[in-house]
């Protein structure tokens, strides 16, 4: 059932939803994200790249309204904390940075990763996605994804900026170095007019 979502158009995807009771499945990462993110590790890309499946599944959950989040940063947070808990070698943020609570909670999601009995509280989970439904729905916007990477940018130094775009100037290829150079002069001349 999980593959359905991705291979059914979102317009009548409201209708499979109808009559789907809740499962403790829909706690859990879709087939099709844990299979992308092994595909990452396979190829070597590092953690964090790994669990950015699991966060663009969040944002897919949110525009087809399974459920909302609070901001941004919540549903963002929400991806990571199942990618640690799928067994994504995800460090728990340094401590100063968020909160002792966050890097705690981090750290458990690390812990139950590891683990082998993965069984889900069926009461939990109602009550967590009864919470999330109450939530809006702009929080995976176009415009809020755009602000959130903006601040997290601005976070950082130029230096740390640049060495990022080179790295990924390195490693992107010719191909999608072509795509990324087009797409880039249009968003230019866009800006321009």
């Amino acid at each position: 059932m999980a593959g359905l979502f991705f291979c059914t158009p979102l317009r009548h995807q409201h209708l499979f939803r109808q009559h789907r009771s809740y499962s403790e499945d829909d706690a859990m990462p879709e087939a099709i994200t844990l299979e992308r993110a092994k595909r990452d590790k396979e190829q070597g890309k590092s953690p964090s790249t790994q669990a950015g499946e699991f966060v663009r599944e969040e944002m897919h959950h949110i525009r087809e309204g399974k459920h909302g989040a609070a901001n941004t940063k919540q549903a963002i947070a929400i991806g990571l904390s199942k990618a640690r808990r799928a067994g994504v070698q995800l460090g728990a943020p340094q401590s100063g940075s968020p909160s002792n609570r966050t890097r705690k909670q981090a750290e458990r999601d690390l812990a139950k990763g590891r683990r082998r009995n993965k069984t889900v509280s069926r009461k939990r989970s109602q009550a967590t996605e009864k919470a999330l439904k109450r939530q809006p729905r702009s929080a995976a916007s176009r415009s809020a994804l755009s602000r959130q990477a903006t601040q997290a940018a601005r976070r950082r130094s130029s230096a740390s900026r640049s060495q990022a775009a080179k790295k990924a100037a390195r490693t992107k290829g010719p191909a999608v170095r072509r795509r990324a150079a087009q797409k880039a002069a249009e968003t230019r001349q866009r800006r321009a007019a």
